[in-house]
């Protein structure tokens, strides 16, 4: 079964300024990381970008763009959306059927908000994830640090069983570095 790697919101409003997520620049090291290799394994990339009427995420506005260090191609897929759930009144689904694919890498920002609700729209859409654990981030919220958050949803995401599919988090190191998902015949693991 094929594969497909989404990168959820990583946007100027979230990676540059007092808003930056923590470690944003070696979390989108990371990213970029996985998505060459996603790339080279023919796996479909896919830009998520969240908006907003108004604010930092308006449509086209500077923080509304994806941050400037996040590696692009031209033929990566791209996704608007308005909710925390990249599946949530998307096309995005229908995208990922229309090519086939049934497992997903799963990255980006924010862990506990738009990264949470996507993998679990994707795990009740039935979708095995593979959430990059180092390839996700946040910011501080008062209780919590930003690497406790991310390493609570790490662990939080990976013990859900109730929707059948489930979650492994997985270094970016990892992820299609050796094995390649259930592309051109290869196994179907990470």
């Amino acid at each position: 079964m094929k594969s497909a790697l989404l990168i959820v919101d990583v946007q100027t409003a979230l990676c540059a300024g007092e808003g930056s997520a923590f470690d944003i620049d070696n979390v989108v090291d990371r990213i970029n990381a996985v998505s060459a290799r996603a790339r080279a394994s023919g796996m479909p990339v896919v830009l998520i970008q969240h908006e907003e009427e108004e604010g930092p995420f308006r449509f086209g506005s500077d923080g509304w763009k994806l941050y400037e260090r996040v590696a692009t191609q031209p033929d990566d897929i791209r996704i608007r959306k308005k909710g925390s759930d990249s599946f949530y009144q998307t096309e995005l689904h229908a995208l990922l059927q229309a090519r086939g694919v049934g497992n997903l890498v799963i990255c980006g920002l924010q862990s506990e908000f738009c990264v949470d609700s996507t993998v679990r729209g994707a795990l009740a859409l039935g979708y095995p994830v593979t959430l990059v654990a180092d390839g996700h981030s946040t910011l501080d919220n008062g209780v919590l640090s930003a690497a406790q958050i991310s390493a609570h949803h790490n662990a939080t995401l990976e013990n859900l069983g109730s929707y059948g599919p489930r979650v492994t988090p997985t270094p970016a190191a990892q992820v299609l570095g050796y094995q390649v998902l259930g592309q051109q015949g290869l196994d179907n693991k990470v």
